[in-house]
């Protein structure tokens, strides 16, 4: 039995069966960049969904998405998550990446490969970490980033992984998250449901949108307003403290 435990083992296995689009999230559509594709709720299926979940936080996850589109004849996978990107969506996207009308079809994988996938646990940008009484909301909360940054590299998830995070802080508002990435590790394209703060740690960093690429080192910083799509790649081992505000629905 084979047992898959990170999200690039399981884009490697779908994108053998056929899901080789590399879809992006927006407000209302996803949208492939390669050909300015876009496909709106009523357009596609998830066939299938990966939910990999951190242990510590089950807030933090991600979801691997099969998704397909008769319409317009294409099959691809979304990623969405690593924690505090849980994009902010219009009605119709959530209820329509909720639903799997169809039911995913088997090709070259066996019964027991699948069940494996179905019991996947996120620990690669929330790794596996021992309980405790680590405080993520309060009036004050004192933050150690040299303490932490220790920390995560000495867990198993990032001596194995791409890369590794942990969520310092946590409230319906405001989210601050300490990530490091491995020397050519890439957060794929995303947006954020609001306005974020990226200050870089140790490394360099190239953080890209559609408009404009900012190359990042130690004592560097960047904001970018809520719902812009921007990816990050680490030139080496790097490590950035990402704060995010997020707006109230009701604002």
């Amino acid at each position: 039995m084979k047992t898959m435990t990170t999200v690039s083992e399981v884009l490697n296995v779908l994108k053998e069966r056929g899901y080789t689009v590399d879809f992006n999230l927006n407000d209302n559509c996803l949208v492939c960049h390669q050909n300015s594709l876009q496909i709106y709720p009523d357009e596609f299926v998830v066939d299938k969904h990966y939910r990999f979940e951190g242990m510590s936080d089950p807030g933090d996850e991600a979801i691997v998405y099969a998704i397909s589109s008769d319409k317009h004849n294409v099959k691809g996978t979304l990623v969405n998550g690593y924690g505090v990107y849980a994009d902010k969506l219009a009605d119709e996207m959530v209820q329509a990446l909720r639903e799997n009308p169809n039911p995913f079809q088997e090709t070259d994988t066996d019964d027991d490969t699948e069940a494996e996938y179905d019991k996947i646990k996120y620990n690669q940008a929330t790794p596996l970490r021992p309980e405790g009484d680590r405080l993520l909301d309060a009036q004050m909360v004192i933050m150690d980033l040299s303490e932490f940054r220790e920390k995560i590299k000495d867990e198993k998830t990032w001596k194995e992984g791409e890369r590794t995070a942990i969520t310092l802080f946590k409230s319906d508002s405001m989210r601050v998250v300490l990530i490091a990435l491995h020397a050519g590790s890439e957060m794929k394209t995303h947006t954020a449901p609001g306005i974020i703060s990226v200050q870089v740690l140790s490394g360099r960093i190239n953080f890209r949108t559609e408009q404009r690429t900012a190359e990042l080192s130690e004592g560097q910083m960047l904001t970018l307003h809520a719902g812009i799509p921007h990816s990050v790649l680490a030139y080496e081992e790097s490590s950035f403290l990402l704060t995010m505000a997020i707006q109230s629905k009701n604002e």
